[in-house]
């Protein structure tokens, strides 16, 4: 074979590799991606590195350019999100929505949605989204404090089975986020053994750097990137600014290595930050 019908060949077959890749990648130039939620949500699209904004540098990194809708409000349960639906998703005409929805009902109480309301309301906002057009990815719910053996982290547990038969029986798209942090709580525990302190959310529910990172990777797992695309992804996410109260402001990347060194240290940054301040007393 000559050097120029070699060359035609490899060119070929780049070029088939380059469409097949593309073509698993569900999110395509133009799209509209909306992510209803609480205020993982909120937070999510509102801070830099939270997991929205982490989602969205994920897919334009790897060259694909989508548009996003915020849709994530603080305090939201399954009666809000389905109240608003049409005005802040449908109405705005996107091709798919990211739903996350299950932790303030479960953890706000008597103040909450029980099981047999939500599995209403889900369905509702499932098949409302769906009629309008919109593919629905259904995320699991999150944890509520990082002990799965915690009552609220039990009960929650009948509403993401509701989830996940739900998703089965649509045929839609689960990200079993859930089920995947229980995994990272469980090796970070056995990596970092006798530190007191949670390590993907700042309160045991809100995200942190680690939990805004691994949402993103599973969200763009679904949406069809491959382990290179996302690992592209994870380097722009390293540039990132976090704040950390009482502390200021790091890039993602700083803080987590901070953070491991303080974790096999036993010690968190307020623990580190005490000792400091108590050698100026001696």
């Amino acid at each position: 074979m000559n050097f120029r019908k070699t060359l035609a060949l490899l060119g070929c077959a780049v070029l088939m590799g380059t469409a097949s890749l593309s073509a698993q990648v569900k999110i395509k130039d133009g799209n509209k991606i909306a992510f209803m939620g609480d205020s993982i949500t909120q937070f999510g699209h509102n801070y830099a590195a939270g997991y929205v904004n982490m989602v969205m540098i994920g897919l334009k990194v790897n060259g694909i350019k989508a548009d996003f809708v915020k849709a994530g409000i603080s305090g939201n349960r399954s009666t809000h999100m389905l109240a608003r639906l049409d005005r802040d998703v449908i109405s705005k005409n996107p091709q798919v929505m990211t739903l996350s929805c299950g932790v303030n009902d479960v953890w706000h109480g008597k103040r909450g949605v029980k099981l047999e309301d939500y599995k209403k309301n889900i369905r509702q906002i499932v098949d409302k989204a769906t009629a309008a057009g919109i593919r629905v990815y259904i995320m699991t719910a999150t944890m509520i404090g990082e002990n799965q053996f915690h009552a609220n982290n039990q009960k929650l547990g009948e509403y993401n089975q509701f989830l996940r038969e739900l998703a089965s029986e649509k045929n839609l798209p689960l990200i079993d986020l859930n089920a995947v942090m229980q995994q990272e709580v469980a090796a970070m525990r056995a990596k970092y053994p006798g530190v007191n302190t949670v390590f993907l959310t700042v309160d045991g529910v809100h995200m942190d750097t680690l939990g805004n990172a691994m949402m993103a990777r599973e969200i763009l797992k679904a949406f069809g990137l491959d382990a290179a695309q996302i690992a592209k992804a994870e380097q722009e996410w390293q540039k990132l600014n976090w704040h950390v109260r009482g502390f200021g402001y790091f890039k993602v990347g700083e803080y987590n290595t901070i953070q491991a060194k303080l974790w096999s240290q036993k010690k968190t940054m307020p623990d580190y930050a005490n000792e400091k301040l108590r050698e100026l007393l001696k």
